[in-house]
């Protein structure tokens, strides 16, 4: 069995772990040399369809179908000079992960003959076929038709042999079965909240950008480790497995030392990125052993979702050649941390402003403000739903544990910034304003630091923080497609922008004077939301206690969470923006409850084999090892010495029987309970039945076969450990 276990990683280990083909020129030299961006564009279309193109772009105009022709014969070009064969469109299915159908850019002719053919129509809507992506019932059986539709706003590339053009995904009747076109709506929709709002201090704006870093955690392993555990193989994460001696507690691995064979898989993955134009900046050991980040710089939201999405396609396929999975599973070790994908969130305009950034005047420092507690405010009244697009089977896992944030949702802001606020709430008062009030009140905003990451601590338990020019959404989970979460962030904060504006504009209409409604409308934003602030410890029990006092919401059950997407509250909201149809809304509810049970159904089909065919029949092999060497003893010495000498394997021989029939016993009953749950049609049902009863048995099988493991030869046992799972040399 260990011959077996180790015989990939020396494999690995014997491999030339840095004879990789890297480029000897600069990263700026062929940075996104497989994207049709701007440059290339310029290069290859005429100035009409350039120009059609960038106002596509800048101002969501839609592509003439007579221009999309000039486009679609230059993006051609490009595309066969940088080796390209074929065409997808390429999207983001709600199964979280991307989709591609592959067309040849060839078409026979009448003479028998091919050539290279990508026209207009092709190049703005294609049909891939809708029938296998969930649906949630926004599509009939019979109703297998789906379109994808090119977006301007995310440039096309090419992978390997294929030019992949982003597109938006919708049914036959229009509904949108990806990612994309809601992300798009929530975008637009706090681009004109966020216009409307700066017209009050900054007339010169005519776009709000949002712009968006995720820095992406992840785990590697060894491939034929990986491929030993079918735990890890089927499910990302590991059933069952007694922690290591040594682990992440010595905090040796954090920022540490990044080994040869995992620095050389980072380099090539890197540079396959770089090609794509993905502006990767950071890479660092994480804390736990084997656990490591990758982060780029900020770029528009729309961009970044698709970027952070195309990174881990491109991790998954140079891992291959260097020996290892890449897990991007929140949890896939017990006891060790989690990963994450911080979500480093901000908004610009098209004059330079970073809105969640102090500036040097009172001004600037006021519109700073309005934004900034307008995000603060619709984290407050949207907290569940904020959860809600956060929340997965394998999320659940993370959250609450080894430095990951909790479910109860908080805003950390820093002694400065909470200072700023309280100052404020303390002297705008409801009658009118003297000027002296006024005057010092600009000049105290006028202090705030225009540079504020130092005065600002990276709570690392807070799920929400402000790190001096933009928040930092740390719960979304590391295998999530962030669209979702920034959906929902974009929509809320828009609502609170155009809430602001609303109590802005009473204001104004009473005869105050703009400077002092605006402070009145920051003070009636800050006392709202306050109970939403908090800086301490996330992890702390008095924390809980206090927040259920505030009011704040402790729910933590997915399936509870879940329900928050259909509320009243939601509909109204996604509504409003036109971001969700309330159609749409209970069908990703529905996608999102199947998904959860067939998770659940997995996890629980693996572990139930495992127990059963792998784990058992070596424990009773060892177990029979024992009875012989106690026979073996008793026959040897008289009693009461052969009583004495086998003690220590008469107490192992009964552990095992107790523990082997806790696991045989189990193991059956939650397959009955499996059973029981199948039969249920309704999918709500279902799913709480595999939450309430079925779901327990998972860790009730594996803390007895964690036992079994510390007991059983080590020669013997047929699945890789966590010592040698967790450390790659």
């Amino acid at each position: 069995m260990k011959t077996l276990r180790f015989k990939a990683v020396e494999k690995a280990v014997s491999r030339q772990a840095l004879d990789v083909i890297l480029p000897s020129v600069k990263t700026s030299e062929y940075f996104a040399v497989d994207v049709f961006n701007r440059s290339t564009m310029q290069e290859y279309l005429s100035r009409e369809a350039f120009d059609s193109v960038m106002e596509a772009i800048e101002k969501g105009t839609k592509v003439d179908r007579k221009v999309s022709s000039q486009v679609s014969q230059g993006m051609k070009a490009w595309a066969i000079s940088r080796g390209a064969t074929h065409y997808a469109h390429w999207f983001h299915p709600l199964t979280g992960a991307t989709a591609e159908k592959h067309d040849a850019f060839f078409e026979p002719t009448t003479e028998a003959r091919v050539i290279e053919n990508f026209d207009g129509t092709k190049l703005v809507q294609q049909e891939p076929d809708a029938s296998s992506f969930p649906s949630g019932g926004m599509r009939n059986t019979f109703e297998a038709r789906g379109y994808t539709a090119w977006d301007p706003s995310s440039p096309a590339f090419v992978m390997g042999n294929t030019l992949c053009i982003p597109s938006v995904y919708v049914s036959f009747k229009g509904d949108s079965l990806d990612y994309k076109t809601p992300l798009l709506k929530s975008i637009e929709a706090i681009d004109k909240a966020g216009v409307d709002l700066c017209s009050y201090f900054e007339s010169n704006v005519t776009k709000v950008n949002v712009g968006l870093g995720c820095e992406q955690e992840y785990f590697l392993v060894d491939d034929a480790l990986f491929n030993a555990r079918p735990d890890l193989k089927l499910t990302e994460r590991t059933l069952m497995g007694h922690s290591s001696a040594k682990d992440q507690q010595l905090a040796d691995h954090y920022f540490g030392y990044i080994p040869l064979r995992v620095g050389a898989f980072m380099r090539e993955f890197e540079i396959e990125a770089y090609k794509l134009g993905i502006p990767l900046k950071t890479r660092h050991n994480e804390v736990a052993p084997n656990q490591y980040e990758s982060a780029p710089v900020f770029e528009e939201g729309n961009l970044a979702v698709d970027h952070n999405q195309l990174l881990m396609t491109i991790m998954k396929r140079v891992a291959k050649k260097h020996n290892f999975e890449v897990l991007f599973h929140e949890k896939p070790y017990k006891g060790v941390n989690g990963s994450g994908k911080h979500c480093n969130w901000s908004l610009l305009t098209d004059t330079g402003i970073n809105l969640l950034s102090p500036g040097k005047t009172p001004k600037t420092n006021m519109l700073f403000l309005a934004f900034f507690v307008s995000v603060i405010k619709g984290v407050y009244e949207y907290q569940d739903l904020l959860k809600a697009s956060i929340v997965s089977l394998g999320n659940e896992h993370r959250l609450g544990a080894s430095e990951a944030p909790p479910a109860i949702m908080s805003v950390f802001l820093g002694d400065e910034m909470n200072r700023v606020l309280d100052e404020i709430e303390s002297k705008v008062s409801a009658g009118k304003m003297d000027k002296d009030e006024k005057t010092e009140l600009k000049i105290n905003v006028g202090k705030i630091p225009e540079i504020m990451p130092d005065n600002t601590d990276r709570n690392r338990t807070s799920p929400f923080a402000f790190t001096g020019n933009r928040f930092e959404f740390r719960a979304v989970g590391s295998s999530a497609n962030v669209a979702y979460p920034m959906i929902v962030l974009n929509t809320i904060v828009a609502r609170q922008l155009r809430e602001f504006k609303k109590e802005l504009d009473k204001f104004l209409e009473s005869g105050i004077q703009k400077d002092e409604a605006i402070f009145r409308v920051i003070k009636k934003f800050i006392i709202a939301s306050k109970k939403i602030r908090f800086d301490g410890n996330n992890y702390s029990g008095e924390w809980k206690e206090e927040a259920e006092a505030r009011g704040l919401s402790l729910c933590n059950d997915v399936l509870d969470l879940l329900k928050n997407i259909v509320s009243p509250e939601a509909k109204e909201l996604f509504s409003e923006f036109k971001v969700f149809s309330e159609h749409e809304l209970d069908a990703r509810l529905e996608i999102y409850i199947e998904k959860y049970n067939k998770k659940m159904q997995i996890e629980s089909r693996v572990l139930g084999d495992l127990a059963i065919n792998h784990i058992l029949p070596v424990v009773y092999k060892y177990q029979n090892v024992l009875i012989e060497n106690v026979n073996g003893l008793q026959k040897l010495f008289k009693s009461p010495d052969s009583e004495r000498l086998s003690s220590p394997q008469m107490m192992n021989i009964e552990e095992i029987s107790s523990r082997t029939v806790a696991v045989f016993t189990r193991v059956n009953d939650m397959i009955e309970e499996r059973r029981k749950a199948n039969k249920i049609e309704d999918n709500d049902l279902k799913a709480r039945e595999y939450n309430d009863k079925i779901k327990p048995f998972l860790d009730e099988i594996r803390y007895e076969i964690d036992h079994l493991e510390m007991i059983v030869d080590d020669e013997m046992w047929p699945l890789p450990k966590y010592r040698e799972l967790l450390f790659i040399r």
